[in-house]
């Protein structure tokens, strides 16, 4: 039921609200994740899948393929399974060595394919990969889990679910490599695709068909352990069991660097929360559903875990903030004229934001018929806004930055810890990092990331000449000006493309751009081990492939396991 423009107008939450640091860094998966849209797609376009090569000895060594049908085209997970010594065990981009790689590839390969495959995929980024091959990835297993499940099986029975929700999965990817990278096939070459057309479609695909290959692999090697005794996993239990992640600094500059992209993955969501907002009733669909899943997600914060401390304070915010929403919903709040507008207002002065963020999900959840169609509006030509507009003259430039940046204009840079640390790319891995300017060299190598400091430096050199001057002239004359005026001149059409914090302060914490992100793609339980990497959880709790008619939409939020 779309709501009635004449009756409430449909007003999104302002970019100086949404576009901090504090409030990116508390986004939660949503029905708009990237991981969630491919399953709906999946699900909805009755995928098939098949497993026509699986080539492991009882160590759990060898090739297996299992592919994915979709309506025009078959997309086959490669993989390659290793006996990792546990002292080559490591989460590092310098890791040289796992206990499984893979390709994602188009189409179902031959013989010959997977032969010229198995020589390069894995050496990962020491081996190349052709325009055939959508994806490169590889995974480590847990420590923890994984022997324990092998064992159980092995001896018939099942693993405890509280020790596997405990962790959460089996194995964790390390890197999951596309868009052109070592061979691999430019996103430009299947955007058009419409099971790629929303962001990071092949990267979920490839995570997905890893999950189904981690399931398959931990019940080969039970079997193999304890012949006829051995079982299978317990379908509800299996469903447990995601793909972990490790994540660093590497994720973190994809939000500056691509300026539309990010405004047009924000601007969907707000978008989706203010057309909820306006309606003018919530029917007893609704009204059940948010309920529940409400009582579900206090249920998914009690299970999550982490002892860092830059998150152990805010989850247990998040729990009192559900089970102050849990109350306030028990007043009848969604009786109430206008109830999803009244609740994301009572929410901004009663809980957290990190409340205030899990709630935007939560409402979205019940109204999938009315905000779906915005996944279509996630990906886009960045090329578009790439082109700067020299004939605007440096009066409109200089309003235009006081008008958009008047943030970035408030911050001291001159000040130590305005200016503390600068990114730069590491020689090895050419890899993202983070110095500080005050104890490491490298300064010199920095990369333009810097947005406040250079659109206040722009800012200040613009005031210097004659108001009616050209943009163009003045470029042409100080070009390391070039990319600030861009960013300005995006941020002027795409409000929510800037991230509006000083990047380079002593007190910010990369942790948030990459929890923006990873929500976005729809990942879960969000377990730092500094405030630069975080482990994660993906499809934890999702639908097998053998599922995808029986498992809904809000598997997300699951129920209590009974046993």
């Amino acid at each position: 039921m779309k709501p009635s423009p004449d009756k409430q107008e449909m007003v999104m939450r302002s970019p100086d609200r949404v576009m901090r640091l504090a409030r990116l860094g508390a986004f939660h998966q949503s029905r708009l994740s990237f991981m969630r849209i491919l399953l709906r797609r999946l699900r909805r376009e009755k995928w098939s899948f098949s497993q026509p090569v699986w080539e492991i000895d009882e160590k759990g060594v060898g090739t297996a393929v299992l592919c994915a049908h979709g309506p025009e085209r078959t997309y086959s997970l490669v993989a390659f399974s290793h006996d990792l010594p546990d002292h080559q065990r490591s989460d590092r981009v310098i890791a040289t060595a796992w206990d499984a790689t893979f390709t994602l590839f188009d189409g179902t390969p031959d013989n010959d394919d997977i032969a010229r495959l198995k020589g390069n995929v894995p050496l990962q980024e020491a081996g190349r990969v052709t325009a055939t091959e959508l994806s490169l990835s590889r995974a480590n297993r847990s420590a923890r889990l994984w022997s324990y499940v092998v064992d159980c099986l092995s001896k018939g029975h099942q693993p405890d679910p509280d020790t596997i929700g405990e962790v959460g999965y089996l194995m964790r990817t390390t890197a999951v490599y596309g868009s052109g990278k070592f061979g691999a096939a430019d996103r430009e070459s299947i955007a058009a695709r419409p099971e790629f057309s929303a962001p990071f479609q092949v990267e979920m695909l490839n995570v997905y068909l890893i999950r189904t290959f981690v399931a398959l692999l931990v019940e080969h090697m039970a079997r193999s352990k304890g012949g006829a005794v051995a079982t299978i996993l317990d379908p509800a239990i299996r469903r447990m069991i995601g793909i972990g992640n490790s994540t660093g600094l590497g994720m973190a500059p994809f939000l500056v660097n691509h300026q539309s992209l990010l405004h047009a993955w924000i601007n969907a969501r707000e978008a989706a929360l203010a057309r909820v907002r306006t309606l003018e009733h919530s029917n007893k669909h609704s009204a059940e559903t948010f309920t529940t899943l409400v009582a579900r997600a206090l249920e998914n914060a009690e299970s999550w875990q982490t002892t860092h401390p830059l998150y152990t304070g805010r989850l247990a915010d998040l729990r009192d903030d559900l089970r102050r929403l849990k109350d306030h919903i028990s007043t009848g709040a969604l009786s109430e004229p206008h109830p999803w507008d009244k609740i994301v207002t009572w929410s901004e002065t009663n809980l957290s934001t990190e409340g205030q963020e899990q709630l935007v999900s939560l409402v979205l959840e019940p109204h999938g018929d009315l905000i779906d169609d915005l996944a279509d509006t996630m990906a886009c030509e960045e090329s578009e806004d790439f082109r700067i507009d020299g004939q605007v003259t440096l009066e409109g430039m200089i309003a235009t930055i006081e008008r958009h940046y008047d943030w970035a204009l408030d911050i001291d840079h001159t000040e130590d810890p305005a200016h503390a640390r600068f990114w730069y790319v590491s020689e090895a891995k050419l890899e993202p990092r983070l110095g500080e300017r005050h104890e490491e060299p490298g300064g010199e190598r920095e990369q333009p990331l810097a947005v406040s400091r250079d659109v206040a430096l722009l800012y200040e050199a613009l005031k210097t000449e004659p108001p009616s001057g050209l943009l163009a002239t003045f470029l042409l004359m100080q070009p390391q000006h070039r990319h600030a005026a861009r960013r300005v001149q995006t941020l002027q059409k795409l409000p929510y493309s800037e991230i509006r914090d000083n990047l380079i302060d002593a007190d910010m914490t990369p942790i948030d751009m990459l929890r923006c992100k990873l929500s976005f793609f729809g990942a879960t339980k969000f377990d730092p081990r500094s405030d630069r990497w975080v482990r994660i959880c993906m499809y934890q709790h999702a639908p097998f492939p053998d599922e995808l008619d029986r498992v809904g939409d809000d598997w997300i939020y699951p129920a209590a396991l009974k046993t």
